[in-house]
């Protein structure tokens, strides 16, 4: 193994520790001491995925994702697989059924890492400040959730891939069970029961897909190895993909198998609602872009005109129920819901730029919707509600925490300067050049997330206080605490990095998805690689030019 190998093991593993022995050990330890080892659980993850980040990005242009060293090793499991970084493998006594503990990062599952290890940094900051009953226990559930999910995205073994999400689902449901506000209970249960549906599904579209192809292993490697060509047929490829179109669909609330995603976000406790709405919500997408189109590609092609539209359904008709909304967290989920449609449209493209802004939009609205549900529960512990309606003028008691607010819903809505931005901007480019009609109706999605956005920031933070929320200006309110600033100004610092510089996340999505997506399109179909950066090789040879059909 390369001398870097420790990284995404480290990751996973030191979070699942830390959490172990505060469910196990929690209340006979010190409480400092349990919060040091909370600490140290939060704080790895993400050090080590800024690390992977800032190794990735200082890399000379044109340097292979791995060591030259291991590439050179013929006895080495991604010898033959230059496009991944970190890799490592343990056994695990399952190698006699292909699986085997396969962790390496690619310029796909990069950024999603990088994700989840910054917004669980987030939303451990934000619950060791909390006051929330049985600290050690709340603390630990979180850290299961957070190792489960840099487990997620290191994962190249798909076993390990789906054991990994299935494990930090397992803490979400306790914790909006227990920790949850009213209705948390019956919100774990839908939760439970959709989510168990849909992992089902795609579990089943995993495995008819591992048995039908052939493949040598039960992994990325040699599934990307045995890839069906664009024009290839295979005996019950139509229905697989339909299997992990929609078993993935539902763990990302594609429409109408969404309404777990509002109620269960709005009964969550702030920390779990910003890693499951942030992190582990993205699975689906992830696995729709690294596992379902590229080891089927043509049948992207026959079940994408039905996604187009269900995605259309979560921008427009999930956005009109969005604005309906008078409850603040409820409307974030719903909101969340809605802006999912955005990426299941850049898939749908399938085109390396709707796919390119599907994945920068996933690390974005990962990094924003976590702040908003932070800020919002920010909000509540001043106000001791959720109704912006009944709310007005926080902002002459709290006007730090308006500004942060102010700039999360602006990131939300795509504001040039925020990483959403060119995930949004990518997606309608590509979207344009698939369909006029689905790039009208997209927009406006646009036009509704803005007036929800800023209505809610109007009604909360400025005008005149209602006669309700008058007695609250009778006695003194605190701005914004340093637990809720600093998880604030991590991930909005993040979102204004990449919006500045997006090539930091493109680049590596530049170098994945030509070799992913190269073979989807059929003869004709726009594609076209989303580069922030002038490149740096020189361009492939044009295709021959199909001969034109002559007109009758």
């Amino acid at each position: 193994m390369p001398s870097d190998s420790f990284i995404l093991p480290l990751a996973i593993a030191v979070p699942f520790l830390a959490g172990l022995v505060l469910l196990l050990k929690g209340r006979q330890i010190s409480p400092w001491l349990a919060r040091a080892v909370a600490w140290v659980g939060f704080s790895v993850p993400a050090i080590t995925a800024l690390c992977a980040w800032l190794m990735f990005v200082m890399r000379p242009s044109g340097t292979p994702m791995i060591e030259q060293a291991l590439v050179a090793n013929p006895g080495d499991i991604f010898s033959s697989t230059p496009e991944y970084l970190f890799p490592c493998e343990f056994d695990t006594g399952l190698g006699f059924l292909g699986i085997t503990l396969k962790l390496g990062l690619n310029g796909l599952s990069l950024p999603m890492f990088v994700l989840a290890g910054i917004v669980g940094l987030a939303a451990g900051i934000y619950a060791l400040y909390s006051k929330a009953d049985r600290p050690t226990a709340y603390w630990g559930l979180l850290l299961f959730i957070v190792s489960g999910a840099v487990g997620v995205f290191a994962s190249v073994n798909l076993f390990y891939f789906y054991f990994f999400h299935e494990f930090a689902l397992i803490p979400t449901f306790i914790l909006i069970g227990w920790w949850g506000g009213p209705g948390g209970r019956a919100a774990a249960l839908e939760m439970t029961i959709y989510l168990t549906l849909g992992a089902l599904l795609s579990l089943l579209g995993l495995l008819a897909l591992f048995l039908h192809s052939g493949a040598d292993g039960f992994d990325l490697v040699s599934m990307h190895a045995w890839t069906l060509p664009a024009d290839a047929k295979m005996a019950g490829a139509h229905k697989i993909f339909g299997l992990l179109l929609f078993g993935f669909g539902i763990l990302v609330s594609l429409w109408p198998f969404h309404s777990w995603a509002p109620s269960g976000y709005a009964a969550a406790p702030a920390p779990a609602a910003m890693l499951h709405a942030g992190v582990l919500k993205k699975f689906g997408l992830y696995g729709l872009l690294q596992i379902a189109v590229p080891l089927l590609p043509g049948e992207m092609h026959n079940w994408g005109h039905l996604l187009t539209w269900l995605a259309l359904a979560n921008v427009i008709l999930i956005g009109a129920v969005t604005l309906a909304q008078r409850d603040l967290k409820m409307m974030l989920g719903y909101s969340s819901v809605m802006h999912m449609g955005y990426i299941f449209l850049g898939i749908a493209c399938v085109s390396a730029l709707g796919a390119g802004g599907a994945v920068l939009l996933m690390f974005a609205h990962g990094l924003s919707v976590a702040a908003l549900f932070l800020l919002s529960d920010a909000v509540f512990q001043r106000t001791q509600s959720y109704d912006f309606g009944s709310m007005g003028g926080l902002c002459q008691k709290a006007p730090v925490l308006t500004a942060f607010f102010l700039a999360a819903t602006l990131a939300g809505l795509g504001l040039p300067g925020f990483g959403n931005f060119w995930g949004e901007f990518s997606i309608f480019v590509a979207l344009w050049k698939y369909s006029h009609w689905l790039t009208a109706g997209a927009a406006l999605g646009v036009v509704i997330s803005a007036v929800y956005g800023l209505r809610a920031v109007s009604r909360v933070f400025y005008g005149e206080p209602s006669p309700a929320f008058q007695p609250l200006f009778d006695k003194p309110v605190a701005d914004i605490r340093p637990g809720e600033r600093w998880p604030a100004v991590i991930l909005l610092g993040v979102l204004m990095l990449v919006g500045f510089w997006p090539a930091s996340i493109s680049r590596g999505i530049n170098e994945a998805l030509p070799t992913v997506y190269e073979d989807t399109r059929p003869a004709g179909h726009y594609a076209l690689t989303l580069n922030f950066v002038p490149p740096v090789a020189p361009a492939k040879p044009a295709p021959a030019a199909v001969p034109a059909t002559p007109s009758r």
